[in-house]
Formats: structure tokens, sequence, C-alpha cells
């Protein structure tokens, strides 16, 4: 816990008052009481609320990745569109997370040199406030749109885009620095990451044999779940409740030297810009079709390995619908809005899971009586003509476009892992057939059992009766008259 004459005297400061107030500008702000939160949505305007809120406890504060018309109308459980209605735009923030901070610095250094590379002009960093760091780029260096999609639409979807393709690009540099950063000895690595051997070493055949490969992944990462609507990230010149470090920018070019004594409250200057909306032009649009190219390219090798994975499961007939997931059976409950999507992702799930032309044909009519506002016949009959079975997989749930966005998408226990409808149903359908099987052979051993006890009891009532017979037998020798001779 941050005392409070720590906290009121970092937050006095007009400098830090003014850049936190810079920063706040059209973004939601979250605030932090030591364990516990403010209200959201909540904003900042004037330069002494900062001191204000230190006054009655505040240890730091926290902002938007997103850029709001008016952040205060912003409501949890606002429609999706109601939401991005209110969005004016975002900035790409990469949060690099990994306990060791030594290994966060060379992953910041490498993250900043790839944008470089990518032609970005207008980058920022910043030091988390702990072990971590924070690389943007500012929503003003994107294009205004792509295509028909204006930019601002295509949050968090392009930015989770931007850093999966990031990470993939740098990930074999950064585990031969942090090796180089160890001197090659991977015990230290392991030692303190404090994870086993297996979990964070593979093995790739080479010439000469089997090498081991450091999976950095499974123990930094750029974190995407930051990257998503409404979460907040740590504001610059914000104190950091468990090391009393400030999250300060830092030079780009420069984060390789940084060193966290460096955020000392009391070392602290604000002469180093983050996020600043003076740009050079769209100079991350290259770092965006790159991204989304590469995404393309993901997604086919993704539905090709599905595809290969329903190959490799044998349908001896058409899957129940019990054993369909969430979205498909809420789905059959009707939809006022997104009717046509929803048929081309029921059509191609039930033809990847056995069902032919005409179940499908007799499912899809029936599901469009439910419907307040029925499909019209001559597009049904239109799209049944040109569907042939199991030809190709409905979209992956990931695609925002479909499920969650036609509001279907309820997740269940099973549904974490998964990446398509289909997978769900053929997961449950391997749990069923074995379950099948399993009872199929407790029957079978049941019905053995019986025709052994039959058998048992045939034997022993034949055992009982040669018994019975025996002792008949014994007892009418030991009733017959004894023949007494006598001499002639």
């Amino acid at each position: 816990m941050l005392p409070l004459h720590v906290t009121l005297k970092f937050y006095k400061r007009h400098d830090i008052q003014d850049a936190i107030i810079e920063h706040a500008r059209d973004k939601e702000v979250g605030t932090r009481f030591g364990t516990g939160f403010g209200k959201r949505p909540s904003i900042l305007v004037y330069p002494r609320e900062v001191l204000e809120l230190a006054k009655r406890g505040m240890t730091s504060l926290h902002i938007s990745e997103e850029i709001w018309e008016n952040p205060l109308a912003i409501s949890s459980d606002m429609p999706r569109k109601e939401l991005e209605s209110l969005r004016k735009g975002w900035d790409l923030i990469l949060d690099i997370d990994c306990a060791i901070f030594e290994y966060s610095r060379i992953c910041a250094s490498l993250v900043v040199q790839f944008l470089q590379y990518c032609g970005v002009k207008d980058i920022s960093a910043k030091f988390s406030g702990n072990k971590g760091f924070h690389i943007a780029v500012p929503f003003e260096a994107f294009p205004s749109q792509v295509g028909e999609t204006k930019i601002e639409e295509m949050f968090p979807d392009a930015a989770r885009k931007i850093a999966t393709y990031i990470t993939k690009n740098i990930e074999e540099e950064l585990a031969k620095q942090i090796l180089a950063c160890e001197n090659n000895s991977l015990n230290t690595i392991i030692e303190k990451v404090n994870l086993p051997f297996e979990e964070i070493i593979k093995y790739e055949e080479k010439e000469g044999g089997k090498i081991p490969i450091l999976q950095v992944e499974k123990f930094l990462e750029i974190d995407t779940i930051l990257i998503s609507s409404r979460h907040l990230y740590r504001m610059p010149y914000s104190l950091h409740e468990k090391s009393g470090l400030v999250s300060v920018p830092v030079d780009p070019t420069k984060v390789g030297e940084f060193e966290k004594h460096m955020a000392r409250p009391e070392v602290v200057t604000t002469d180093v810009p983050f996020l600043s909306r003076e740009v050079s032009g769209d100079s991350a649009r290259r770092l965006l079709a790159q991204a989304l190219d590469y995404d393309v390219m993901l997604q086919a090798l993704r539905e090709k390995e599905e595809e290969k994975k329903f190959q490799e499961v044998e349908l001896t007939e058409a899957v129940p619908e019990e054993l369909f997931p969430p979205c498909m059976r809420n789905m059959q409950k009707g939809m006022e809005d997104g009717k046509k999507r929803a048929i081309f992702c029921a059509m191609n799930f039930l033809g990847k899971i056995g069902w032919n032309k005409l179940q499908v044909e007799k499912y899809l009519r029936d599901w469009n009586k439910t419907n307040p506002d029925p499909l019209r016949e001559v597009y049904l009959r239109g799209q049944l003509h040109s569907f042939t079975p199991g030809a190709k997989l409905p979209p992956n749930c990931s695609n925002e476009g479909y499920y969650k966005d036609l509001g279907i998408c309820t997740p269940d226990g099973i549904c974490r892992g998964i990446k398509n409808p289909v997978n769900y149903t053929l997961r449950r359908w391997k749990q069923f057939e074995f379950q099948r099987e399993q009872e199929e052979k407790q029957a079978k051993r049941e019905e053995k059992k019986k025709e052994r006890e039959q058998q048992q009891e045939e034997k022993s009532a034949k055992i009982r009766q040669e018994r019975e017979e025996n002792a008949k037998k014994k007892e009418e020798v030991q009733t017959e008259p004894e023949v007494s001779s006598t001499e002639s």
C-alpha cells in the first residue's frame, strides 16, 4: 500500500497534473484507491481534480485504449452498436507482460525495432511501473479506413491481429536474446521463471539430431486480453501500488537502457512524450496491412487444421441436436435480426456434422417458422440450391461478425479452447460415442455375466439333481429287504 504522504507529494506536482490531464482527454478514466476501485465511467478535466482524488486516497489512475465522443455516456449494459457509435478512435497499446523485468525490457526493445522496420514513425514507450512496458502507436498514425471499413470500427480485432503479427515475427530473436542475457543457461531461465523444463523447452529436429528450443510464450507475452473494449491500462505518470514507482514514458529508442531507478517519483520528469497526436502521416498503414494479411494466412492454416481434425473423426450418423453448441441452440429459438448470417452458419455447421441435404432443409424450414419475421421462401430455396453438405466449415467462433454480433454466443465450459462450433459438437460426439461404447461394453459384460450366472445355475442345478438322484438310489439300496440263505 502506498502511504498517503507519498501519493500527495507526487500528485500535487503541477507538471504531473498537467501531463495526466493531457492524456485523459476523450478517454475513460479509472481510479484505484489502494485495493478498491472508483466508479466507472469517469473522466478528468481539470488538473486540480488529480490532487483532490489523491487527498481522498487515490493511488493510481488508468485510462482506456479507446477514444470516446463522450466517455460519461458509456454504460456496461449498452448494446455493442451503441457503444461503437460513441467510439471515435483507439490507440494501439502493446502490453508486454513478464515477471522478469530484464526479459520484458528485451521484448520491448525488439517490439520498437520491429515497428520501425514496418515503417512506423510515431512510436511511444513507457515503463508499466513494475515489471513490464507499454509500447504504443497513436490512432492518428493509422489510415482512416481499410476498404469500406472505418478504422474506428476495427477495434479490438485489428489491434489484436497486429499484436499477434508482431509476436510471431520477434519470438525467435526474443528467445535468442533472452538466452544470451543468461549466458545461454537454460537452467538459469527455468529457475527465474519458475516453470518446469518440459513446459518451456521443446525439441526440433535439426541436422545432427534434436536441439532444445526456448518457448518464450510460456512466460512472456504481448497481452491481447488488454486489447478489448473498455479495458483500461495504467495511465502515464500514475504510481504503481506494488513497486511505488511511476509509469513513466521512455524514449522508445532507449528502452533497452531503461533501469527501474529512473522511475522513482522524485526523479521523474515529464519531458518525454507519450502518444503525441502530432503524427507524420499514416505511417502505421503498412503495419496494419501486413497484420491483416498475416491473419488471413493464419485463418487458412487453422481451417486446414480444423478440416484435418474433422476428417479424423468418422461420423456414422447425423449428430443429434442435443449435442449442438450453445450458439446453435440459441439460434433455434428464433431471431429478429441477422437471419441470413445465421442460416449461413447453420447450413455449413449441419453439413459438417453428418446431416444430409434433406435433413438440413427440414431443419431450416422449421427454424424459419420460429422467427418473428421469417425469411422469404425464395431466399431459402436459393441458399439450399447451392448448398453442398460438408463442403465448408461455418465461420470460426472468433469471427466478430457472426455469433457474438448476432447475440447467440453464450459460452459454456466446453467452449473454452474451441475455435469452431463444429469442434464443439465433434468433441461432444466423441464423448457421446465413448460413453455409448462404454455402455455397450458394459451391456455385453452384463450379458456375459448373466450367461455365466445362468450356466453356473444350470451347472449347479445339474449337480444338485445328480446328488439328489444319487441320494435316492443310495436310499433305495438301503431299504431293499435282505435275502437269507438256508441250508437244503
